[in-house]
């Protein structure tokens, strides 16, 4: 394989590393900063130096030359969340129990690093790229600094909320500036993560293979952050640990993106390590994402904490040849979503096995890329049994679990909403056959990712044609009734957006994501009393979601009991700090309380948070119009009139200011602006506005023409 060929030329690059790197002061192990940087969904082969066929990213080429390479190192998860779990816990899944991106929650007894480097007088901060890894998910214990700020708002539904390298590593800097005592930070890179949407010149560039223009982009703006560090004199006492959380399919095996399969493309990972005055050396042995916590602590001079599951980098090299450990890695998020056969597997040495129903082993040293499966030639049950030592060695009672156990109550009070039966069946089956195999069931997850992909082409008919057929064939595929929910609330059919969700419910009885997705759909569209209903016994049953006690608030704020709105508001808001929405919906609380008793400390506590709100998300055109309300009610039209336009530059269809903002042009003499406004609302919303509001805006209408036509 060429990356193969790559590796030799790296070898032998490091044999004259000692005549390129002069002699550097020393600089004491304990007084290195350290600096992790992980790139969402990169793939090995799409690093350069590594495999020159596909991008060129001359930055991570620079870092790689200086750094250990590990040409084996592997992820155990192939999804975001539980991937940087193992990362910064130094543990597997087994025993921290983080499994998928959605119902899971680092639980904070786990020791992460930088916890540890807290202890040890490290200032610490995350700069987060995307919602996966938002603070309300448990990575931000042990960090003075976690920033999350990526907004709340997404041109692209069912899509995770993101924000480019360059958002990202812009406050990385000016943190890292601030700071001369030792620190450790993360960097995290969201960019190669699907969509594929390149900035330009790289979508140009790139045209044909979207995907590595992304590679690139993120390579150049890694340049920047080098450059920085260079000129800050930080490289020289930085410990750098890059790597990806996992890779990407792009169609190989039929897998389209990631979080299906384990093979190669989607757990093998770039992994480079730079430690100040080390030489640069490029090894081929077997390492995991649990390692780089104790690598962490050996390159600190510090001794690993018990409890770490994986093994210092350092010492495994120094082991020589006598060195090369089992890896465990997982992929569930169809079992757990879909109820679909549960992919776990190891590798040792050269030998890796995918325990499925129609089982998998493969000869990495012959077949990297697992073309030829010898599980017909193997001993299956000796593998078999080598895992299952593996799993028990590594499975902790700590773990949390996640099983959907429904809380004895929240099961009595689901009955009497009809949302469960008496006699509720088992949430998984006990064994699993060839029917149940991901292999064999591949085709139902590309036609609803096909679906996804339609639904954004603008054809939702197709796209819930698709999403139903999937539904029929599979009942249990939970992510197919919320994404078919998603796109009929995008396209204000809330009644079919309920319609779906519950009959998921009628198959999955009980099931709390389903639960929690009718809740907020019922809350959005004004059914208050059954979302309350709802959203109670889902917080009941996890309480660590804050979008569960923001819609619960929005559902109390539409009942009028404004103190149970801000009281479940402020939950929200414990969960995740920075939220920009639960900001709006307290300006909103405090914007009624305001207009209902002009009490000064409400007008200034809303014009507060909806301000909060913008300075989260500029993009936040609800807290515009809020602020736009506010304003009018005091008198203050010029910034009233400056906010209602800048909500309709963010949402031109945004129906809400355009005839508030009309009427107040029409009183400060604009007709003409204030007519065109008129018009507007008439043409965009007269389909859908009762009668008596049509008759409203006709009579503006003319009362703005009549200004406007000269007099006698």
């Amino acid at each position: 394989m060429p990356w193969r060929s790559n590796l030799l030329l790296l070898a032998l690059f490091a044999a004259f590393a000692s005549l390129l790197y002069p002699a550097q002061e020393k600089i004491r192990q304990q007084d290195f900063n350290v600096l992790l940087i992980t790139i969402d969904t990169l793939r090995f082969d799409r690093v350069g130096i590594l495999d020159s066929r596909h991008v060129k990213t001359p930055n991570l080429d620079a870092l790689a030359k200086k750094s250990l390479i590990f040409s084996r190192a592997f992820a155990h998860n192939p999804v975001t969340l539980p991937s940087h779990a193992n990362i910064l816990t130094g543990t597997t899944p087994l025993y921290h129990g983080i499994s998928d991106n959605t119902g899971f929650k680092l639980d904070r007894k786990f020791l992460t690093i930088p916890k540890y480097l807290q202890r040890q007088g490290y200032r610490t901060a995350a700069f987060i790229g995307a919602f996966p890894l938002d603070s309300r998910f448990g990575l931000d214990q042990g960090f003075d600094l976690y920033d999350d700020y990526y907004g709340t708002h997404n041109d692209l539904e069912l899509f995770f909320v993101e924000r480019p390298a360059e958002k990202v590593i812009a406050p990385a800097m000016v943190w890292i500036g601030k700071h001369s005592q030792k620190w450790f930070a993360w960097i995290h890179l969201f960019d190669p993560h699907q969509p594929y949407l390149p900035p330009s010149p790289y979508k140009e560039k790139y045209a044909a293979d979207l995907y590595s223009g992304e590679v690139a982009y993120v390579d150049a703006q890694l340049g920047v952050l080098f450059d920085f560090l260079q000129k800050k004199r930080l490289l020289e006492k930085t410990v750098i640990i890059l790597t990806a959380d996992h890779g990407e399919a792009l169609g190989e095996k039929g897998e389209e993106t990631h979080s299906y399969f384990a093979y190669n493309n989607t757990i093998h990972v770039p992994l480079f390590v730079l430690i100040p005055g080390r030489k640069p050396e490029t090894f081929v042995k077997n390492v995991c994402h649990a390692d780089i916590f104790p690598t962490v602590c050996s390159a600190l001079g510090l001794k690993s904490p018990p409890g770490l599951q994986g093994e210092s980098l350092l010492d495994i090299l120094a082991a020589g040849d006598r060195k090369n450990p089992e890896i465990y890695f997982e992929s569930l998020t169809a079992y757990l979503n879909r109820d679909w056969a549960p992919l776990r597997g190891m590798i040792s040495g050269n030998s890796k096995f995918i325990d499925l129903p129609i089982k998998e082993v493969y000869d990495l040293k012959s077949d990297f890329s697992e073309m030829n499966n010898l599980a017909g030639s193997s001993k299956i049950g000796q593998l078999k049994d080598s895992l299952n030592r593996l799993i028990k060695r590594l499975k902790s009672r700590l773990a949390p679990g996640r099983e959907n156990r429904i809380d004895p109550e929240v099961q009595k009070r689901l009955k009497s909403l009809g949302y469960i039966s008496e006699s509720r069946p088992e949430q998984r089956k006990k064994q699993y056959n060839e029917q149940d195999d991901l292999k064999t069931l591949l085709p139902l997850q590309n036609k609803m990712l096909s679906g996804v992909a339609l639904f954004h082409t603008g054809d939702l008919s197709g796209a819930e044609k698709m999403i139903r057929e999937v539904i029929a064939a599979s009942p249990s595929f939970i992510l197919a009734y919320k994404h078919l929910s998603s796109m009929y609330r995008e396209t204000g059919k809330t009644v079919l957006a309920i319609a779906i969700l519950e009959q998921g419910l009628e198959k999955n009885p009980g099931d709390i994501r389903l639960l929690s997705k009718l809740g907020i759909v019922l809350a959005d569209s004004g059914k208050w009393q059954r979302a309350v209903s709802i959203l109670e016994l889902c917080i009941r049953q996890e309480d660590f979601d804050p979008d569960n006690f923001n819609f619960l608030g929005i559902a109390y704020y539409q009942g009028g009991d404004f103190a149970k709105a801000l009281q479940n508001y402020g939950r929200a808001l414990e969960l995740d700090r920075n939220n920009a929405s639960v900001y709006n919906n307290i300006g909103s609380v405090h914007l009624q309380i305001f207009l209902r008793g002009r009490d000064r400390q409400a007008f200034a506590l809303a014009e507060m948070n909806f301000k909060k709100a913008l300075e989260i998300d500029p993009k936040m055109f609800a807290a515009c119009n809020g602020l736009g309300a506010a304003y009018k009610k005091v008198g203050r039209n010029a910034e009233a009139i400056a906010y209602w336009r800048q909500a309709l530059a963010i949402k031109p269809d945004y129906d809400l200011p355009l005839v508030n903002l009309g009427i107040t042009l029409l009183e400060e003499g604009r007709a003409d602006e204030a007519l065109d406004c008129f018009l507007n609302y008439r043409e965009k919303f007269s389909h859908k506005i009762p009668v008596a509001e049509r008759a409203r805006v006709d009579r503006l209408i003319v009362e703005a023409r009549a200004k406007l036509e000269p007099t006698g």
